[in-house]
């Protein structure tokens, strides 16, 4: 990519576009009653992805952007699993007969600090109150760092198929500056105990942009997380936002890389995760040529959703525990934030909706036109339009911001044709963006494009 290009655009903050419209853009319009019609509302043949927030870790991570909540012991997670499986009992009472889940994600915070029979006794009550498919996809996220020798075991028992692992630097001066001591044993450890355990799909979370990182500890890191053969690989900007998340301020400003030492970073991790043999995803995904991700690339069936790029296509997406964002024909619902407000809503009505967004046909639209860009890197606007029963000229970028990102070289037009160039994929939130017609060019809640 141009450098001049990078100059010009990286500074630009744009949403992840995970959803569409963003989050920040939810209101409290949306409620509890709200979220019951529209739950009533699904189709008997719909499917269902789940997901499933558990807020609590051992220790802060002083880069983490994610809700969650420091305990020492086991009850207040006991306490917090008793609320969440009220939800999720209320959730699928509400649901007509006959949605499958073909779709589960554990989500953190760390969600193998559930002790094993309180997982074991949640899994098991999930699949009295909601029909699994047989070929359902199971995935966790984990912490390394408490991942107790009997857990693989446990995970696999209740049906985990995939297993997303934090690694985010091996450099010991970054995890220094982060507060995340891990050494590349406890995670070789990890990896080792999940897939004898029969828990095949590794997936691996790194960071660039980190305190103290440099492109030398960053191919370093590369060379220690391919050597444990993940299929996928997630490649992630850290996002320096101390104003959203006080205990990013633990993290010492001057120790972060600069706007084109970040730049290196990627670049490098990007190359040698290519010449390692992994294929690009989306803007930052690897995984294996062979993996159900990278043939989703392949053949135009690429989504995605909160957790980033996704084989999941589901019809809806049903979001438990506090913080956490469903997705459902309708709209958007998002829960309560703190858990001693999400617990009281659950005991209170069975449900802890604090926000959402009810989407209108043009939102719809937009949103294809946007995952479309940010999976497929094109779009044909009036194809899409015309599927919407609208027309293109509605949605289709303004004449004289298409000719600034063709001049750019981001992007090349043909009729109503988009394409994001080969160079230009590092950016491709910045041409989605030309669809996000909530988009405050002024405001501070996203991250940086690069």
């Amino acid at each position: 990519m141009h450098p001049d290009l990078v100059a010009k655009y990286r500074g630009q903050r744009v949403p992840r576009y995970t959803s569409y419209p963003p989050s920040p853009h939810f209101s409290a319009a949306v409620t509890n009653e709200t979220y019951r019609g529209w739950l009533a509302g699904l189709e008997p043949t719909a499917t269902l992805s789940l997901y499933l927030h558990v807020p609590f870790c051992r220790s802060m991570c002083w880069y983490c952007g994610c809700h969650t909540t420091i305990v020492r012991q086991d009850e207040p997670i006991r306490h917090y699993l008793a609320g969440l499986t009220r939800e999720a009992e209320t959730v699928a009472g509400l649901l007509p007969d006959g949605p499958r889940v073909t779709h589960l994600h554990f989500g953190g915070g760390t969600p193998t600090l559930m002790p094993a029979d309180a997982f074991t006794a949640l899994m098991d009550g999930l699949r009295q109150r909601f029909r699994f498919a047989d070929d359902a996809e199971l995935a966790i996220e984990i912490d390394p760092r408490t991942l107790t020798a009997a857990m693989p075991a446990v995970l696999a028992a209740g049906g985990i198929t995939r297993a997303s692992l934090g690694v985010q630097s091996f450099d010991p001066a970054v995890q220094a500056a982060i507060n995340r001591i891990q050494p590349p044993e406890q995670t070789a450890a990890a990896v080792q105990g999940l897939r004898a355990a029969g828990v095949r799909g590794i997936n691996l979370d790194l960071i660039y942009g980190l305190p103290r990182q440099s492109v030398a500890s960053c191919l370093d890191t590369v060379e220690k997380a391919v050597a444990l053969r993940p299929d996928r690989l997630s490649v992630f900007g850290y996002a320096h936002m101390p104003g959203f998340k006080a205990h990013q301020g633990r993290i010492e400003e001057v120790d972060l890389p600069d706007a084109d030492e970040r730049l290196r970073q990627l670049v490098a991790i990007e190359e040698a995760l290519l010449a390692a043999g992994y294929v690009r995803i989306g803007m930052d995904h690897f995984a294996r040529p062979d993996d159900a991700i990278a043939i989703a690339a392949r053949t135009g069936t690429l989504r995605r959703n909160f957790q980033g790029y996704t084989t999941d296509g589901a019809d809806a997406l049903i979001g438990l525990g506090a913080s956490a964002i469903g997705r459902l024909p309708q709209g958007f619902v998002a829960n309560v934030v703190p858990v001693p407000g999400y617990l009281k809503a659950v005991e209170q009505t069975g449900l802890a909706v604090g926000r959402g967004f009810a989407v209108s046909v043009e939102d719809r639209l937009r949103a294809e036109l946007i995952e479309r860009v940010m999976c497929r890197f094109e779009v044909d606007v009036a194809a899409v339009a015309g599927r919407y029963g609208l027309d293109s000229a509605l949605v289709l970028p303004a004449a004289a911001e298409l000719e600034r990102l063709v001049a750019d070289g981001l992007v090349e037009v043909r009729g109503t044709h988009i394409q994001v160039r080969e160079a230009a994929r590092p950016l491709v939130r910045s041409v989605a963006a030309l669809f996000d017609a909530y988009l405050d060019p002024e405001g501070g809640r996203h991250s940086k494009a690069i």
